[in-house]
């Protein structure tokens, strides 16, 4: 019977990027999460420039222990977008949806956060699916509670406490996630 209490899986698929951050304090989690939303803009201005590919959303799985900074990195990403109001944890509400107004028209994320999910079946139940293909920005805790079923992520984001700070293992499993890791 597969884990799903915690321990993050590698998704079945090529890794095109690994990179690695020392995270020192809680300052350096919200100085990556600011240079994180930054490269979404880039990706998604880039998208619109070259006019090759339209931007199609992101999904980012948060793997890491309670306490890991996964809440924290997902706050800094908001604001450096332009959230301005309060950002929850969505523990009990299983999904927080968030509009920034961006100057090409609103960006559209959801931060998920699975942490009480038994059994993935609790994911197909829910209706997630139509939030991961509508073009939107999925920030995810604790995908591993999913199963395979949220499929191949764009990015994976392992958070593990070290000392007083934090590592975080970045992994790129798509073009798009590629393209915001190297510019994280």
């Amino acid at each position: 019977m597969p884990d799903y209490t915690g321990h993050a899986s590698r998704p079945s698929a090529a890794v095109l990027l690994e990179r690695q951050f020392a995270l020192a304090d809680e300052a350096a989690t919200t100085a990556f999460g600011a240079g994180f939303a930054h490269a979404i803009e880039s990706v998604r201005s880039e998208a619109r420039v070259t006019g090759q590919h339209a931007f199609q959303g992101l999904q980012v799985q948060l793997h890491g222990d309670l306490g890991a900074g996964k809440t924290t990195l997902v706050r800094a990403t908001l604001r450096a977008l332009g959230h301005a109001g309060r950002v929850r944890s969505p523990t009990y509400t299983l999904v927080e949806p968030y509009a920034v107004e961006r100057p090409d028209g609103e960006l559209q994320l959801y931060h998920f956060d699975l942490y009480r999910f038994n059994d993935p079946a609790e994911w197909a139940d829910a209706g997630f699916r139509e939030y991961f293909d509508s073009g939107a920005i999925c920030l995810v805790e604790w995908p591993q509670r999913a199963g395979s079923l949220l499929g191949v992520p764009d990015l994976v984001f392992s958070l593990d406490v070290d000392g007083d700070g934090r590592v975080l293992v970045a992994r790129a499993y798509s073009e798009p996630g590629k393209a915001c890791l190297e510019r994280c």
